[in-house]
């Protein structure tokens, strides 16, 4: 498996945010889309790389202390080598370093993988959001992962360093 580093997005990373967008998601993103994320001083964007290839990222928006992450994809061919852990793991650590109260996403209520990911990093369900997706039509379950919650969750992990790096 090749190393691979995770970084906070730049502009000029919009095209490659639209090549994993387009790999992954039924509905995706206009590139459009993603470089006004670029212009919009609450959106973040991380981007995972591997041998000059990115092969995932996460977007998320601040607003004051709250944070909501609105995608996180891997390309499918540099899937379980986890990628998505180390993206989660590293946005939220800077964005409880730097104030936030809470983490909160919408997934699919169908995917496991995702809902087992998020839960091994502490986040628990909050909700439901009835008929969110679309293409296919699809309740979303609503998750949450407050700054207690890291911090327990450091506690009980501290001597697995993986968990949060």
């Amino acid at each position: 498996m090749a190393s691979f580093c995770i970084r906070r997005a730049l502009p000029g990373d919009a095209e490659e945010i639209e090549r994993i967008e387009q790999a992954c998601f039924s509905a995706p993103w206009s590139l459009e889309s993603i470089r006004a994320g670029f212009q919009n001083e609450t959106d973040l964007f991380y981007i995972a790389e591997a041998d000059g290839t990115t092969t995932g990222y996460l977007g998320l928006s601040r607003v004051l202390d709250e944070c909501y992450l609105y995608n996180l994809a891997v390309h499918p061919r540099y899937r379980r080598r986890g990628i998505a852990r180390q993206l989660l793991g590293r946005a939220c650590e800077e964005m409880f370093a730097s104030g936030a109260s809470f983490v909160s996403l919408e997934v699919r209520t169908s995917n496991a993988a995702a809902i087992a990911l998020y839960s091994g990093m502490g986040f628990r369900r909050a909700g439901e959001r009835k008929n969110f997706y679309s293409s296919p039509q699809e309740d979303a379950v609503i998750m949450t992962r407050t700054r207690e919650d890291k911090e327990e969750s450091t506690i009980e992990n501290s001597g697995d360093r993986k968990l949060m790096r």
